[in-house]
C-alpha cells in the first residue's frame, strides 16, 4: 500500500491519500502490460491501404499481340501484374485488425502500469482542478505552479470544458476521464496529475 501526496492547485500539501492494495502489483503483470500496450496499438492502425487487383484496373481483354510467330513471350491481357500499369498481385487492401484482451489480464495491466508510476513518484493528486476561463494561459500556470515540465496526463473524475479547451494546443498535455484512462495513456506519460475523486473512479474500476 503506498499514499500519495495531496495537494490544490497552488502547490499547498494538504495531506496525503493512500493507495488501495489492488495496485500493488509488483510481482506480476508485466506481460498483461506489454499485451494491452501492443493491443491498443494494433486498434490504431486504419488499414486504409489499397491495391488493385488485375480485374480491377482498367482495359480491356484483347489479347496485346498473337501468341505465335513473333518471337516475344505470350501476353494474354494488359493488366497482367508483371506490366507496368497492370494490376498489384499481392498488395495490401483494406481491412480491420482486432486483438482481444481478457477483462482480468486488462484490469491487471492497468494495475501494474498505475502502480508503478506511483511508486516511482510520477503521481500527484489535487484535490479538484478548476480553472475559471478556457485560455492555454490558465493551464500553463497552473502547471508551473505544480512545477510540472514535460509530458503529463490530466485524468479528472468528470471531464471540465474549460480544461480541455484550455489544454487541447499544448502538444504535451492530455486531458482524461478516469472511466476511460487506458494502460497505454498511462505508461506513455512519465507524469500524472489526478484529482482525489479520480483516484477513487480508478479504484471502482478494479473492484
Amino acid at each position: 500500500m503506498s499514499t500519495l501526496p495531496l495537494k490544490d492547485c497552488k502547490g499547498k500539501k494538504l495531506g496525503e491519500v493512500t493507495l488501495s492494495e489492488k495496485f500493488t502489483v509488483a510481482d506480476k503483470g508485466s506481460q498483461a502490460v506489454f499485451q494491452a500496450v501492443t493491443t491498443h496499438q494494433t486498434h490504431q492502425h486504419q488499414g486504409s491501404a489499397n491495391t488493385q487487383r488485375k480485374g480491377e484496373v482498367a482495359g480491356s481483354g484483347k489479347k496485346p499481340w498473337k501468341q505465335k510467330g513473333l518471337g516475344r513471350a505470350r501476353a494474354g491481357y494488359r493488366q497482367s501484374p508483371v506490366w507496368r500499369g497492370g494490376g498489384v498481385a499481392f498488395g495490401p487492401h483494406p481491412r480491420k485488425v482486432r486483438k482481444q484482451v481478457p477483462r482480468k489480464v486488462a484490469r491487471l495491466a492497468f494495475a501494474r502500469a498505475f502502480g508503478e508510476r506511483a511508486e516511482a513518484g510520477q503521481v500527484m493528486v489535487l484535490d479538484d482542478i478548476k480553472l475559471a476561463t478556457p485560455r492555454t494561459k490558465e493551464i500553463c500556470s497552473l502547471l508551473k505552479v505544480l512545477e510540472i515540465k514535460g509530458k503529463t496526463l490530466l485524468i479528472l473524475d468528470v471531464l471540465d470544458a474549460n480544461v480541455c479547451l484550455a489544454a487541447r494546443n499544448l502538444q504535451d498535455i492530455e486531458v482524461v476521464c478516469a472511466a476511460n484512462v487506458n494502460t497505454y495513456q498511462i505508461v506513455r506519460y512519465p507524469q500524472i496529475v489526478i484529482t482525489k475523486a479520480g483516484v477513487e473512479k480508478l479504484e471502482q474500476r478494479l473492484a
